[in-house]
């Protein structure tokens, strides 16, 4: 904007140095340059202002592709006055002599004109392909087709306007055509997604199956170690009863023999003391019953003696002493007691008959 300062009959302007001010008076070019400072008088006189920096001009432009889709260009271009009396001479940049303010809107009309070579070359490069193609290409070839588009017109530079650089920022398609286009993708994503968790799943079920194989081989290793085990003891224990009964055969068989040999030597004791006992007088034996019998008696209270014993004693020792070599008694033979020739002894506690002798000696039990 340029800064005009009032005074009577007179006004004075300056300008920016990125400022081109014109000054027309009388229909004639007066003055033309960038930053001027002058003075000038407001009757007959026109000021235009052109900016010579760059701008920037954002757009948001549609189209349709060779399949008739809804494609959807993002971007910027650039541009700059070249000649800023050629521009000024297309487009109107009067500026209020009051103010200094810009009376129309040139910047505007020069932003749609770009604008609708923008949409041109866009137009024609996505009925160029399909969809599918301009998704996949991406933004770098529209924006090489936008380049050359602006590079080849010609009315920029009449105009006076330069094209200094082009932008595409993005290339959308719309919502519904998006998902669409996103599905075979998903899909095939979620394909695979499902066989690596199929695989997964697989391969754990595989592991699993050699855990249990595993598991059951080693029961089964357990089970016939076990099996081993229980038929070495069973054997251990049928050894050890084998040999605990060959030790009691053993055993019993000692024990038989050594009782075999002591009955056997029992009897032939016996036998010996029956040979001696028959070669002895009958005096002899019934002596030796007596003292036997007596020893084995615990107490006699009294003894009952009889004519007839007392005739049959009488008779034996005559008998005795008539003989010339009386027999000699075994002193350890067991005698055999003879019911005939053996005194009757009978034993009472409290009666006393008579004819009846008391005895004092006491003997052992049996």
């Amino acid at each position: 904007m340029a800064y005009i300062q009032k005074y009577p009959f007179y006004r004075h302007l300056r300008a920016d140095a990125s400022k081109h001010i014109q000054q027309f008076k009388k229909g004639r070019r007066v003055r033309s340059g960038r930053g001027l400072t002058f003075w000038f008088s407001p009757t007959g006189t026109s000021l235009s202002e052109i900016p010579m920096d760059d701008r920037n001009l954002p757009f948001l432009l549609k189209g349709l592709s060779a399949d008739y889709q809804d494609l959807t260009v993002q971007g910027s271009i650039v541009w700059r006055v070249s000649e800023a009396e050629k521009l000024g001479d297309r487009i109107d940049f009067t500026i209020d002599h009051a103010t200094g303010q810009v009376v129309g809107q040139p910047i505007d009309q020069i932003n749609d004109f770009l604008g609708s070579l923008a949409r041109r070359y866009i137009a024609a490069y996505l009925k160029s392909k399909g969809v599918r193609d301009l998704l996949e290409t991406g933004v770098e070839p529209l924006q090489t087709a936008l380049e050359e588009g602006f590079h080849a017109d010609t009315s920029t530079p009449e105009m006076g306007v330069e094209i200094v650089g082009v932008g595409v920022d993005n290339l959308l398609a719309s919502s519904e055509l998006s998902r669409a286009l996103q599905t075979p993708t998903f899909e095939s994503v979620q394909q695979a997604a499902d066989e690596a968790t199929f695989s997964r799943r697989a391969l754990a079920v595989e592991k699993e199956r050699a855990i249990a194989e595993n598991e059951l081989s080693t029961e089964i290793e357990l089970a016939t170690q076990k099996k081993k085990l229980i038929a070495r003891e069973d054997e251990n224990a049928r050894s050890k009863a084998e040999a605990l009964a060959a030790s009691m055969k053993i055993n019993a068989d000692a024990e038989a023999n050594r009782i075999r040999t002591i009955d056997q030597a029992k009897a032939d004791m016996e036998k010996e003391r029956m040979e001696i006992y028959a070669g002895l007088p009958p005096q002899v034996s019934l002596a030796m019953a007596a003292q036997e019998f007596a020893g084995k008696l615990q107490r006699i209270d009294n003894v009952t003696f009889t004519p007839d014993m007392l005739s049959s004693v009488i008779g034996q020792f005559q008998n005795m002493l008539k003989a010339d070599k009386p027999a000699r008694p075994a002193p350890a033979a067991k005698p055999t007691q003879a019911a005939s020739s053996t005194p009757r002894v009978k034993s009472t506690k409290s009666k006393k008959p008579a004819g009846k002798v008391p005895a004092s000696r006491d003997s052992r039990d049996r």
